[in-house]
C-alpha cells in the first residue's frame, strides 16, 4: 500500500485537474502549466463542463469520461463544489485526491463538519486525501510539479537529496527558490494543508523509504499526530536519513493554561523541544539554517562532544560566527601542541585565541588547504568552521578549491563554511560537493549548535502499569516514592498524631498552589501552635478563595535534607506524557532549572536528567559539599514516570521532594494530582 501511495503522490500516471483555467495568467492555470513546463510526461485531464480543450490538453466534462489511469486529482473549484468533485473521484477510486481549496477545517464548525464527511467518504472508497488547503506537491524525478505555488515559474527544478514536508504551503516555494539560488536541490516537497487525512507523520514515513531522499526537512506550525511522527523519525534515524525541523509557535499559551509548576515550566515550546530531541530530530531556531543543517548531518551520526575548531582569512567574519556559537554553549578549542607546530610551519602566526586567523597569507591555496586538512584530520575537535572572505565573491574557484580538496581528503568530520560576502557561485560549488555552506553567521552558528546537540532517538522503556488511581500521596507512595507522614484534620482542634515539628496546609481540590493564598504554615512545635495555625489558614483561604471546596487541613511532619527538587508529570496535548525534574520549592517557576523527557524513562535517562539540572551540582560533591542521594532521586524519577500508564492523569507533581544525604533517600512533602474530567477522584487531590 505504501508503494502504491508513494507512486500516486510523486509519480502519478495520470492527473485530473478540477477547476483548471484556460487563462494562463490565473492561479488555477498554474498546475497544468508547471506540469508540462517541468517535464511531466503522464496524462493531464482537465475537468471542465463547458470546454473541450484547456491550454492544449483535451478537457472532459466529468472524471468518468477521462481516459487512462488517473492516480491523482487536484481540486481547485470553489468550496461548495468540492464535495461533488470528490464524489466523482471516490466513485472512480482515484488513489489520491489533493484539495487546494480552503474554507474547511480551518474555517469553523461548519467547515470542520464538511471536512470530516469528506474524510469518512474517502476512507470508505479507499481514497487518500491531501489537504484541504494544500498548495500541492513537487517531485523532481520523475518531474511532477503539481502545485499552485508561483515559485515554479523558475526555469529548472533543482534536483537533489532534500525532501520537504510543510504545514505552510508558501514555504515549499520559499525553500525551493532559496535552494535553487544556491545550487541546492530537492527530491520531493509537499504541502499538507489541514492534514485531514494524510499527515506529516505518514508522509515522513513514506519518504524514509525513498531512495532519492537523503534528509527530510519539516516546517511545522503544530504537532497533530505526535506518535506517528515519533515512529517515522526513529525509522529515519535508523535508515541514516536525518530529520530537521523548524517549528513555529514559541508562545506562552501552554504556560497560561497550566495548573501546576510542571505545566508552567514545561510550556508548549519546551515540550516540543523535548519531543523532537527524544525522537532524534534536529530542531533549528533559524529558518535560514533549515537547509544547511541537513548537509552537516547527512551521512553522519550524532557527535559525542561539541568541540569546534575555527579557521579564517577574515577575523571579523569568523568572530561574528564565534559569538553566537559561544552563546549556544559550543566550545571553541585551540590546537594541540603538535597541531600548532604543523600550522606554524606553514607560516601562520598563532596566538592564545582558539580562532586560527590565517590573515591575507591564508588566501593562498598552499596555506588554506593544508591548515583545513590538518584540522579535519585532528581528533581534538568534532567539527570545523572555515570562514572565507572577499575572495569567495570574485574568485570562487580559487577560494573554494582548497576546501573541496580538503573535504575529499577527509570526508567524515563535520565541516561548516561561512562565506562573509555575497557569493552565490561559491555557495553553489560547495553545495554541489555536499558541504554545508552559510551566507549568514546566525544560520551557521544555529546549524552547527543544532548538529552538535543532536542525539540518537531515545526509546522509552516499557513500564509496568500502575494498578489504580488513588489520592495523590497514596498513589505516589504506591509507586515507591516515600512520602512524609501526614494526617487530614477535619477541624483545627483535631489531635495531631504526626511527629512534631509539623507543617499545616489547607486541604482543597481547588487550590493547587497553597502558599499563594496563605494556605501553609511551617515549623509548628506543638498541638497548641498547630491548632492556632490551622485556624489562621482556614480564615485566610476562605477570604482569598470563598468558592473553593475546603476539606479541613493536612498536618505533616517537617522534613530536612540537602536540597529541594520538583518532580513533575504532564500528559501534554501535543506530544503526550512528559516527566520533569528540577530545582524545587515555591520558586520552581522562577528558577526554571529543570529538564524534561518523554515518559516513561529508564534509570539511565533519569541519571542524565539529574546531570542537566544546575541546581543539583552541589549534591554531586561539588567543592566538597555534602553528597546527596542522587541515586534515590533517579529511582524516584523512574517511578514517577510510570504515571504514563494512567491515561486519566493530566498532571502530577511532588514539590518539594526533599533530597537527603547520600544513602538516606528522598521524601515527598507536598503532592498534587490533576485528573481528566470524570475520572475517579476528579480534580486535584492533595
Amino acid at each position: 500500500m505504501s508503494t502504491a501511495l508513494f507512486r500516486a503522490l510523486f509519480a502519478p500516471r495520470g492527473i485530473a485537474l478540477y477547476g483548471a483555467s484556460g487563462d494562463p495568467s490565473k492561479n488555477t492555470a498554474r498546475p497544468q502549466r508547471y506540469l508540462r513546463k517541468h517535464g511531466y510526461r503522464g496524462l493531464i485531464a482537465p475537468i471542465n463542463r463547458t470546454r473541450s480543450e484547456v491550454l492544449g490538453e483535451t478537457a472532459y466534462p466529468n472524471l468518468a469520461r477521462a481516459p487512462g489511469e488517473i492516480d491523482q486529482a487536484f481540486i481547485m473549484v470553489p468550496s461548495e463544489d468540492v464535495p461533488a468533485a470528490c464524489e466523482e473521484c471516490f466513485a472512480r477510486r482515484v488513489p489520491v485526491v489533493t484539495i487546494f481549496t480552503d474554507g474547511f477545517g480551518e474555517a469553523g464548525a461548519a467547515g470542520r463538519k464538511i471536512q470530516s464527511q469528506l474524510v469518512a467518504d474517502a476512507r470508505a472508497a479507499g481514497v487518500r486525501l491531501l489537504g484541504p488547503n494544500s498548495i500541492g506537491l513537487v517531485s523532481t524525478a520523475p518531474a511532477t510539479a503539481l502545485t499552485v505555488n508561483a515559485s515554479l515559474e523558475l526555469e529548472h527544478l533543482p534536483v537533489g537529496p532534500l525532501a520537504v514536508i510543510s504545514q505552510s504551503g508558501s514555504l515549499i516555494g520559499a525553500l525551493l527558490s532559496r535552494g535553487a539560488a544556491r545550487g541546492i536541490g530537492f527530491s520531493r516537497l509537499v504541502s499538507v494543508g489541514n492534514e485531514a487525512d494524510l499527515s506529516v507523520g505518514e508522509l515522513l514515513d513514506l519518504l524514509v523509504d525513498d531512495n532519492q531522499t537523503k534528509a527530510i526537512l519539516l516546517f511545522l506550525e503544530s504537532l497533530r499526530d505526535a506518535a506517528r511522527i515519533a515512529r517515522a523519525a526513529r525509522r529515519a534515524f535508523k535508515a541514516g536519513k536525518p530529520v530537521i525541523a523548524y517549528k513555529l509557535g514559541r508562545s506562552s499559551a501552554g504556560e497560561a493554561l497550566a495548573r501546576t509548576h510542571t505545566g508552567a515550566i514545561a510550556g508548549d515550546d519546551r515540550a516540543i523541544d523535548t519531543f523532537l530531541r527524544d525522537c532524534g530530530v534536529l530542531r533549528v531556531r533559524n529558518f535560514e539554517a533549515l537547509i544547511e543543517t541537513a548537509y552537516l548531518a547527512m551521512g553522519r551520526q550524532p557527535p559525542q562532544r561539541s568541540r569546534v575548531a575555527m579557521m579564517t582569512t577574515t577575523g571579523g567574519g569568523a568572530a561574528i560566527v564565534a559569538d553566537p556559537l559561544g552563546a549556544a554553549g559550543v566550545e571553541l578549542v585551540t590546537p594541540t601542541v603538535a597541531l600548532a607546530e604543523k600550522i606554524r610551519a606553514l607560516g601562520v602566526r598563532l596566538g592564545d585565541s582558539p580562532l586560527i586567523d590565517l590573515t591575507l597569507a591564508g588566501t593562498r591555496a598552499s596555506v588554506y588547504g593544508p591548515v583545513l586538512e590538518a584540522l579535519l584530520a585532528s581528533d581534538h575537535c568534532d567539527a570545523v568552521v572555515a570562514a572565507v572572505g572577499s575572495s569567495a565573491q570574485f574568485h570562487p574557484q580559487l577560494a573554494i578549491e582548497p576546501i573541496l580538496a580538503a573535504r575529499r581528503a577527509h570526508p567524515t568530520k563535520a565541516l561548516a563554511v561561512f562565506i562573509a560576502p555575497e557569493a552565490q557561485d561559491s555557495l553553489a560549488l560547495l553545495a554541489k560537493a555536499g558541504i554545508a555552506a552559510f551566507r549568514t553567521p546566525e544560520s551557521c552558528a544555529d546549524a552547527l549548535a543544532t548538529f552538535l546537540a543532536w542525539r540518537a532517538p531515545r526509546i522509552p522503556p516499557r513500564a509496568e502499569p500502575v494498578l489504580a488511581l488513588q489520592p495523590a500521596e497514596a498513589l505516589f507512595a504506591a509507586l515507591g516514592i516515600p512520602q512524609t507522614p501526614m494526617q487530614r484534620l477535619r477541624s483545627p482542634d483535631d489531635p495531631v498524631t504526626c511527629q512534631f515539628p509539623v507543617a499545616i496546609k489547607v486541604a482543597s481540590p481547588d487550590i493547587e498552589h497553597k502558599t499563594e493564598v496563605g494556605g501553609v504554615e511551617l515549623g509548628l512545635r506543638d498541638a497548641h501552635e498547630a491548632a492556632a495555625a490551622a485556624k489562621r489558614i482556614l480564615e485566610r483561604v476562605r477570604t482569598a478563595r470563598p468558592r473553593a471546596r475546603i476539606h479541613g487541613v493536612i498536618a505533616s511532619s517537617m522534613q530536612s535534607g540537602l536540597a529541594e527538587a520538583i518532580l513533575g508529570y504532564r500528559n501534554d496535548a501535543q506530544v503526550g506524557p512528559l516527566v520533569l525534574v528540577g530545582a524545587g520549592g515555591v520558586l520552581a517557576e522562577i528558577y526554571r532549572d529543570a529538564t524534561l523527557r518523554l515518559a516513561p524513562v529508564s534509570l539511565e535517562d533519569a541519571r542524565a536528567m539529574i546531570d542537566e539540572v544546575r541546581g543539583f551540582a552541589p549534591l554531586a560533591g561539588y567543592r566538597n559539599a555534602p553528597r546527596g542521594d542522587l541515586e534515590a532521586l533517579a529511582q524516584a524519577i523512574v517511578a514517577f514516570s510510570r504515571l504514563a500508564t494512567l491515561p486519566d492523569v493530566l498532571e502530577a507533581e511532588i514539590n518539594p521532594l526533599i533530597v537527603k544525604a547520600q544513602g538516606e533517600g528522598v521524601v515527598g512533602v507536598d503532592a498534587l494530582l490533576v485528573l481528566r474530567e470524570g475520572a475517579p477522584h476528579d480534580g486535584p487531590a492533595t
